[in-house]
């Protein structure tokens, strides 16, 4: 994993040096948290700052058969990392070996592999570092060359910390918030009023039908986006398309609150009503929408009643998604509110529908208003990134492409932008090798830098 890594043609090494290896980062979806960036506070150690929150990690270190409470129990910090360390070695082929020597080399300038032997002299060598400075939130931001993040936000949430972070002229990178009211159609959970009621106190206003979260919902829009925000995030297992009639949603809502139960009919009718609803709302102010599908989520019952969510027992779902999803981007764009919309697939099966998917509802608005998202989660790896790309220059036009995300918690997370743009160097340079391509060394140079940070910087139309 030295200077050269992955880059295996000499156009590869050429135009990741020349057009992406000092690019800065734009990191417009990741989950790092803005009251931690804010707070600024250096990590105890290792453990804190490298395996908390890691799901990547504890999902491989369960499947070595690793005891829990060395990954989310109580024991100590060097146990935990001690565990990592024994896991990683049999993770041959796995990215997370690749992500860990690339941070730990970035970071710690440790170029050796962790196993068991090496862990106890890693183990105090980052940690001496840590001691000494440098590895605080802000600081590991700036080193990493990060010039703007989005963060992921409730619709509910103050933005108390980006207002605060905003005001400090002092941390130069953007902290931008991104709106995810993916609560806003949990309708069939425990978890909906609650949230109602989080979202009256946001909003100031009583919410008792459909109509009126609609306009709580608009309220909170316009405050994220006097907050600076570009973005939205919506995750779905599938996208639903299911017209219904003012009162048949506000028959819906009235069961929601009252805690009633639901066909999946009334399920799609209420959940299609809302992302038409945020579809337009996004188009009058610019914004961009994601759409993550495919997630099934929260497999494991007696693991989520344990730990929680978001602890590594998610995985990929197979349902159908083509029809639901052009039948809903149709709907906005016959009415002229389709905004600018990023298409992710946690499946690769889809990543062909998808890629013609694009194709329906291009404009001149913007260089492909419609796009295909980074290979996303599980896909986040060596091959599922080419098998992305692939799909989108066989389909699309790879060189509009906005790129990478780290859709991370954690702050060392940065170089798998790294890693995305050492694949599409290689992937590029495979290509001019094979006389598939000219060899147009400072055109590629700029391509590859546009990918890496350009592309999106203008498509989310901010100023970095």
């Amino acid at each position: 994993m030295g200077e050269d890594f992955l880059l295996t043609t000499d156009t590869a090494q050429e135009i990741f040096h020349y057009g992406a290896e000092k690019t800065p980062i734009f990191d417009w979806h990741c989950h790092l948290s803005p009251k931690e960036i804010y707070e600024n506070r250096k990590p105890a150690d290792l453990a804190e700052l490298w395996l908390g929150g890691d799901h990547y990690k504890w999902r491989a270190m369960r499947s070595c058969g690793i005891d829990e409470k060395y990954i989310t129990g109580d024991s100590t910090g060097y146990e935990k990392f001690l565990k990592y360390a024994e896991t990683l070695q049999y993770c041959i082929g796995n990215p997370l070996y690749h992500w860990t020597h690339l941070e730990l080399q970035r970071y710690f300038d440790v170029y050796e592999p962790l196993n068991p032997k090496s862990a106890p002299s890693i183990w105090q060598r980052c940690n001496n570092q840590i001691e000494a400075g440098g590895f605080t939130p802000r600081e590991l931001i700036e080193k990493s060359n990060v010039a703007c993040v989005c963060t992921t936000d409730d619709a509910a949430d103050s933005l108390e910390y980006h207002k605060l972070l905003a005001e400090d002229k002092s941390f130069k990178c953007k902290v931008l918030p991104a709106f995810r009211p993916d609560k806003s159609f949990l309708i069939d959970t425990d978890a909906f009023v609650p949230w109602i009621e989080a979202m009256e106190k946001a909003a100031d206003m009583k919410i008792d039908s459909f109509k009126a979260l609609c306009e709580a919902l608009a309220k909170r829009i316009d405050f994220f986006d006097e907050m600076g925000c570009r973005a939205s995030d919506h995750a779905l297992a599938y996208c639903p398309y299911a017209p219904a009639t003012d009162d048949e949603l506000e028959k819906i809502f009235k069961k929601a609150l009252s805690k009633e139960s639901f066909t999946l009919l009334e399920l799609d009718q209420y959940r299609t009503a809302l992302l038409r609803f945020f579809g337009a709302e996004y188009a009058k102010r610019g914004w961009v929408m994601e759409l993550h599908l495919g997630a099934m989520r929260n497999n494991n019952t007696k693991m989520f009643n344990a730990i929680g969510a978001d602890t590594g027992f998610d995985s990929i779902d197979d349902r159908e998604i083509a029809h639901g999803l052009s039948r809903y981007l149709d709907s906005l764009a016959v009415e002229d509110a389709l905004p600018k919309t990023v298409l992710f697939t946690l499946n690769p099966k889809d990543n062909y529908v998808l890629g013609t998917m694009l194709g329906n509802f291009q404009s001149s608005e913007t260089p492909s208003k419609i796009q295909f998202g980074s290979a996303w989660w599980f896909n986040d790896n060596y091959d599922g990134m080419r098998e992305q790309m692939k799909a989108l220059s066989n389909l699309g036009v790879l060189g509009k492409f906005i790129g990478m995300v780290t859709d991370s918690r954690s702050f060392l997370s940065y170089p798998r932008h790294e890693y995305f743009r050492r694949i599409l160097c290689e992937l590029l340079g495979d290509l001019v090798e094979d006389g598939k391509y000219p060899c147009d060394i400072a055109f590629l140079s700029q391509v590859v830098a546009d990918i890496s940070f350009n592309n999106a910087k203008n498509y989310f139309g901010l100023k970095l």
